[in-house]
């Protein structure tokens, strides 16, 4: 799938595409921010490890600086490849687990609040995740959350708009407390920090307005999901990180990013993106995913909404100055 994906997209000369990336950020940090090197916060996916990798090839390991920031919900996977990109990569680390933070400034009780209501015997040793409805299948943005109790079994239930946007204001204190970290250490570093998006994410608005959307640079917003995998690819990142489903790690059970936002895996969102940026109409956009037109429309106006929720997440403050 991942392949093929590729293929349906311009292609990209990975080694020029590297050189035009490390001289941006020799000329960003160094001339224009003026900064001495780059924290990366490094979960152990896919953006992330291409970020660290490419400001290594710009930089030299020395200036690169990494972050292991998890938490209760965390994967132990995500610190598991984060220490081996960190390992693989010949840079300094430091790990903070964030979750007494979390728990003094009410993150996971505002996140339980949330599931006792929607799920009756909802419980510490409960696992959960929220899911998107499947955009192939119609009814895009209909969102519930799913759990399975301590003996394995599955519940779900609809969220109601608030409890929703009180699920989502709780887990956004994740990334902020993450991005308070990173410009720790840059401060005391003099170093830049890097915000790891790729072009689905930095377009579609998959981020958090001043939490994992703050940063001083971002070498992969221009990317597609695809192609960062196939950056990393040529970068040589190890096949544990090459090969690995994105996933959000924000909630206990896994959790890909197509069921939390993008209502697609990102293989084909990355097409349908492309195909919404290149100008094609809705029906060859249907022809392609073999969908209906009525699907496809769906598809394309949900393209649209997140753009537009997007202009939100990217703007700066209001102000009177001239």
């Amino acid at each position: 799938m991942l392949e093929s994906a590729v293929a349906q997209l311009p292609p990209l000369d990975f080694e020029f595409e590297a050189d035009r990336i490390c001289d941006f950020i020799r000329s960003a940090v160094k001339d224009k921010l003026r900064r001495r090197g780059m924290v990366v916060a490094m979960s152990g996916g896919i953006d992330s490890s291409a970020c660290a990798a490419l400001a290594v090839r710009a930089l030299g390991a020395e200036r690169v600086f990494g972050l292991l920031l998890p938490e209760r919900d965390s994967s132990s996977a995500s610190g598991e490849l984060g220490r081996a990109l960190a390992q693989h990569l010949g840079i300094r680390f430091a790990v903070h687990e964030l979750s007494p933070t979390l728990e003094a400034i009410g993150c996971y009780e505002s996140q339980d609040q949330v599931l006792r209501r929607a799920l009756p015997g909802f419980g510490p040793d409960w696992k959960f995740k929220l899911v998107l409805q499947n955009a192939m299948g119609g009814r895009i943005g209909i969102t519930r959350v799913v759990a399975d109790d301590p003996q394995g079994r599955r519940h779900e239930s609809r969220l109601s708009a608030a409890d929703y946007l009180q699920l989502v204001a709780a887990t956004n204190y994740k990334q902020r407390v993450r991005k308070t970290i990173e410009y720790y250490h840059a401060d005391r570093l003099n170093y830049a920090v890097t915000g790891t998006p790729n072009r689905l994410e930095y377009e579609l608005g998959f981020f958090v307005k001043n939490g994992d959307g703050a940063a001083d640079i971002k070498p992969i917003a221009h990317l597609y999901k695809t192609e960062v995998y196939g950056m990393a690819r040529y970068l040589g990142l190890p096949a544990a990180i090459t090969t690995t489903t994105p996933t959000t790690d924000t909630f206990s059970l896994p959790q890909g990013q197509d069921e939390f936002y993008f209502g697609l895996p990102f293989e084909q969102m990355d097409v349908a993106l492309w195909m919404v940026n290149s100008g094609r109409p809705t029906e060859e956009i249907a022809a392609h995913f073999g969908s209906t037109v009525d699907i496809a429309s769906e598809i394309v106006a949900s393209i649209a909404s997140k753009k537009r929720a997007a202009d939100y997440l990217h703007a700066g403050p209001m102000h009177l100055l001239d």
